[in-house]
């Protein structure tokens, strides 16, 4: 802390020796030791104190920048969801619609192809293969 080196601590302990005298000197020794003590605590309290200042201000600005980034993910999904909105409004079925359109609509959902089911109807067409044989066999002990 204090750059002090041994000659000046000799100088200060004979000034100290003459001014106070050989009867007070051990007592003044003691004081200045407590005092040191003391300021030694004082000043490693403050240091702790303000690391943990810096380290609140450290966290509290981190939760900042991701409050504002959930945040802004908030209003993203919410405008998404607004444009969503807006757009099953649009083709809501209680607006009025052309007749051409509801007649090419029933007829594309009357006229679905096996294609347009795609694997899942094969799949299930598998399974009702595999499971008939299953059904005829007899399943007591013989």
């Amino acid at each position: 802390m204090f750059d002090v080196s041994f000659l000046e601590l000799a100088v200060i302990a004979v000034i100290a020796l003459i001014v106070l005298g050989p009867e007070r000197l051990p007592t003044a020794a003691r004081a200045a030791g407590l005092w040191i003590g003391r300021i030694r605590r004082t000043i490693g309290n403050v240091q702790r104190e303000i690391s943990s200042q810096l380290e609140t201000e450290e966290l509290q600005r981190q939760m900042k920048q991701k409050r504002d980034r959930v945040d802004q993910g908030l209003s993203k999904v919410r405008r998404e969801v607004e444009g969503l909105g807006d757009n099953s409004r649009q083709s809501d079925p209680s607006t009025p619609r052309d007749e051409k359109d509801e007649a090419a609509s029933d007829a594309s959902s009357q006229h679905a192809s096996p294609e347009d089911t795609g694997p899942i109807s094969s799949a299930t067409d598998d399974n009702r293969a595999t499971a008939a044989p299953d059904a005829d066999r007899n399943d007591t002990p013989r």
